[in-house]
């Protein structure tokens, strides 16, 4: 994994799942298409977030049924915890987007989302629609059922506590309501101007569970086999979905393939029961459109199966013809329901592609483009079918191709296309206006439901096959080869000109009684035309939705050349005696022969091996903490978990942090460090640590300060470990409301008062939630230090326990900390830095020592 601030020369892709390789066909799966063509049903599956959707159940219905099958997911699991890296809030939704549509492409259905956003765990179905702005996310959920215009819907949850969570309840109440708004004219009218109609489904179905602990199926519900073979592409239903499923990698949830007969539940909603199938009294073939006028509806399926019957495995080119007829007389039909009518044109057009055997690819040699820059496009076409095929590029650029395409060879060239200076970034749509609390801001409706934003370029080919036209687009990528993996696709993005970066990312005025550190500030820069420029740095502010120019932090002249890196370094401490400003932005303010332009972004990027590389970016700033933070003792050992920036906060505050391995815990030469920290769910990840105990209890009871941040049991992973000195248990108690009031058990505890004094407004300010997976049942060895509870509920105890073990200190604390210090909550820092401080060091003249 690497996740990078864009500060020396970069690849930088676009989000898009059109970073893969050109789509090419076997005939196996052409077959499976063909198949599809007489079937003329969809199903919607709804739930709250990645991975809540039944993979089996959506493989079944899209490879089976064949029917047109989709997964509302209402947000995209920016509220999660990851367990391959440290992405978390937008990043980790960014991540989780890639990794549902890297599922759809394995278990054959479609992706939707709507605008909410996963602000963590809820114990209220209220409070999750409340906080989502329930108008606006039923109107999301309308429009993607009016848009896909599901026969049936079913959700995963049902609507009260037996969800297990806010948001799934939450999810069951807007699909029941949105199936009835749908169908009315009267809701959401202002849809019905942009090409939709009202829609209404023949039935909404619960999906019933048996997990958790939570059975809610019964023999008497309805039922479906959905644990059959596919000959085809020699998979079952439940080998497919445990493919789909393990792309949730950043929620660690891979899977074994189960294979045999397998049994779905359903419950009825609203609608009509079902009796013998889950499409009851729903036409879905092509008995279901209107009266055809050249064409007999009920002579399609016919001419459909002749196609099927004749479909040669070896020369899927020889039904291209019969395809071509049919993708004519579907074109001159009027008669056609339009939906079906698009769907199945769709359909034909890519068979058409694909049993031609028309290779067609764009790409860059170059990962990113600038406005205003060249882009060089390198274009690769093969007929590999031998059927006769003229064409022409019909953009972004115009050529013709003299004659027809020849047989099996390539045909490559290069065309270079200038991008305006006017090109928009290729920013995530959902990410352009930020969040509006529980929702992200996105104003243009067409947009909604779409699981990413458009490619930033697309070439389109106008391909004459037996006299018709198909117009077959596909997406310029960035191509190169890498030694290890071969050829490799990324998406292509267009950045900005140039990307600031700062660090660090938090300014402390008050650390150790000490000034505050400089602030390094590197540019980069995209584009070439910056050569000879000159370039003035401002520190600025945002009043009343304008920027606002506060002063000049530098002005050198240089000769900034693309890909070029500058470093500037500025005096924290005399640009905050002249603000007062609590977050500090930095605008570029570049002037050259060719281009002015003014930057204020950080362009980021995010690589993982299993979805397409990510690009986007962001408004710099670095945050400033006046909060008054001392901390004891100098180094640190840390034990990564699932991925959290606790590290990166503890260097912040001064620390000298060791990462430990396995060997390094082990080997039980611990005793250098003044305190040893364990990531969260470190427990859960790594299996080695059942057998370190020993080595850092003993750690511990010659004087160490061991701090474990919070694990759980009820989580993928082998947390069959001991932790503590004496026995506890973890919990599945937590606080959601960030806002709780934290009761203090002990109020004289070193924990509280050394070296800085613990108050409750030490608490203001945090984000998404107090604490998660607190201690429970705990040997009479361990104080309970604070006590909070959410509201209408009893107080918990168990967020931060502590015990002293020999001459040391062993604590376990379920309170967030891996939120609060990436978000700078300085009385995170405060207690934080109490925890880490090793009880045998005490302030003497003002240092630190041990006893």
């Amino acid at each position: 994994m690497k996740k990078l601030m864009v500060n020396f020369i970069l690849l930088l892709p676009c989000l898009t799942t059109f970073a893969l390789p050109p789509v090419s066909l076997n005939s196996a799966e052409i077959l499976l298409r063909l198949k599809k063509l007489n079937v003329l049903g969809s199903i919607l599956y709804i739930a709250a977030h990645p991975d809540d959707e039944n993979t089996r159940l959506l493989a079944y219905l899209a490879n089976e049924k064949l029917y047109r099958t989709g997964y509302l997911s209402i947000t995209r699991g920016d509220g999660g915890q990851n367990l391959i890296g440290d992405e978390q809030g937008a990043e980790l939704g960014l991540i989780r987007t890639q990794e549902l549509l890297a599922a759809r492409r394995i278990d054959g259905a479609e992706q939707f989302f709507t605008r909410a956003y996963d602000f963590g765990f809820s114990k209220s179905t209220d409070e999750a629609l409340d906080k989502w702005n329930k108008s606006l996310v039923l109107g999301d959920v309308v429009w993607v059922i009016r848009k896909f215009q599901p026969d049936v819907i079913i959700t995963r949850f049902p609507e009260d506590s037996r969800a297990g969570h806010g948001h799934h309840s939450a999810s069951a109440v807007l699909a029941h309501e949105a199936f009835l708004a749908a169908a009315d004219p009267t809701q959401y009218p202002e849809q019905l101007k942009l090409g939709v109609r009202p829609w209404k489904a023949k039935r909404l179905l619960w999906n019933t569970f048996n997990f958790g602990g939570n059975n809610t199926q019964s023999d008497d519900q309805f039922k479906v086999d959905v644990g059959g073979y596919n000959t085809l592409l020699g998979k079952s239903y439940g080998e497919i979905a445990a493919e789909s499923r393990s792309q949730h990698k950043s929620q660690g949830f891979g899977v074994a393939a189960q294979r045999g007969s397998a049994w779905e539940y359903f419950l009825t909603v609203a609608g009509d029961a079902p009796k013998t199938d889950l499409m009851d009294g729903v036409q879905t073939g092509w008995e279901r459109t209107a009266s055809f006028g050249v064409l007999d509806r009920l002579q399609l399926p016919h001419l459909i199966n002749s196609l099927i019957d004749g479909f040669s495995i070896e020369h899927p080119e020889k039904s291209v013809d019969e395809l071509v007829k049919l993708y004519r007389l579907l074109s001159n039909e009027k008669g056609l329901s339009a939906y079906w009518r698009e769907q199945k044109l769709k359909e034909l057009s890519n068979l058409v592609q694909s049993c031609s055997g028309l290779f067609i690819e764009a790409t860059s040699g170059e990962p990113f483009v600038t406005g205003g820059d060249s882009l060089p496009v390198s274009v690769n076409l093969v007929n590999r079918g031998g059927l006769k095929i003229t064409a022409r590029i019909a953009s972004p650029f115009i050529h013709s191709f003299s004659g027809a395409l020849p047989i099996n060879k390539l045909i490559s060239f290069t065309q270079t296309i200038f991008v305006p200076v006017s090109a928009p970034l290729t920013q995530p749509y959902w990410l352009k206006k930020g969040l509006n609390d529980g929702h992200f801001i996105v104003d243009d409706q067409q947009l909604i439901g779409l699981p990413e934003s458009p490619p930033a370029f697309e070439m389109t080919i106008a391909a004459a096959i037996d006299q018709e036209v198909f117009f077959f687009s596909t997406p310029v990528q960035y191509k190169y080869t890498d030694p290890v993996r071969g050829e490799v696709y990324q998406p292509l993005s267009v950045v900005p000109a140039i990307s600031l970066n700062e660090t660090p990312k938090f300014v402390f005025t008050r650390l150790n009684r000490q000034p505050a550190l400089p602030i390094q500030l590197s540019v980069t820069a995209f584009s070439p035309l910056f050569k000879n420029a000159s370039a003035q740095y401002f520190q600025y502010a945002k009043h009343g939705g304008e920027v606002i120019r506060n002063r000049v932090v530098s002005d050198t002249a240089l000769s900034l050349r693309q890909n070029d890196v500058v470093n500037y370094t500025i005096d924290a401490t005399d640009l905050l005696q002249r603000t007062r400003e609590k977050e500090l932005r930095f605008i570029a303010a570049l002037r050259a022969p060719l281009k002015e332009e003014d930057q204020r972004f950080t362009v980021r990027r995010i690589e993982y091996a299993h979805i397409p590389a990510i690009t986007y970016f962001q408004l710099n700033e670095v945050k400033v903490i006046d909060d008054e933070i001392i901390t004891a003792g100098k180094k640190v050992g840390y034990i990564t978990g699932a991925g959290d920036k606790v590290p990166d906060a503890l260097r912040e505050m001064g620390y000298e942090v060791t990462f430990l391995s396995q060997n390094d815990v082990l080997s039980g030469n611990l005793s250098d460090f003044d305190a040893i920290v364990i990531g969260v769910r470190a427990y859960n990840v790594h299996e080695w640590l059942n057998k370190a105990h020993e080595s850092l209890m003993n750690y511990v009871r010659i004087g160490g300060n061991l701090v474990v941040q919070y694990n759980t049991r009820n989580f993928t992973g082998p947390l069959n470990a001991k932790i503590g000195p004496y026995p506890f248990e973890i919990s599945r108690g937590r606080v959601t409301d960030e806002n709780a009031k934290v009761r203090f058990l002990q109020p004289k505890a070193l924990e509280l008062n050394w070296p800085n004094k613990i108050g409750s407004n030490d608490f203001d300010g945090w984000v998404q939630e107090r604490g998660i997976y607190f201690a429970g049942e705990n040997d009479k060895a361990y104080e309970n230090i604070l006590a909070m509870k959410d509201p209408g509920e009893q107080e918990q105890q168990g967020s931060l326990i502590v015990s002293r073990y020999g001459k040391g200190r062993f604590i376990y604390t379920g309170l967030v900390f891996f939120r609060q210090l990436p978000a700078g909550i300085g009385g995170a820092y405060r207690l934080f830095a109490n925890l880490v401080a090793n009880p045998n060091l005490q302030k003497i003249n003002g240092t630190a020592k041990k006893e």
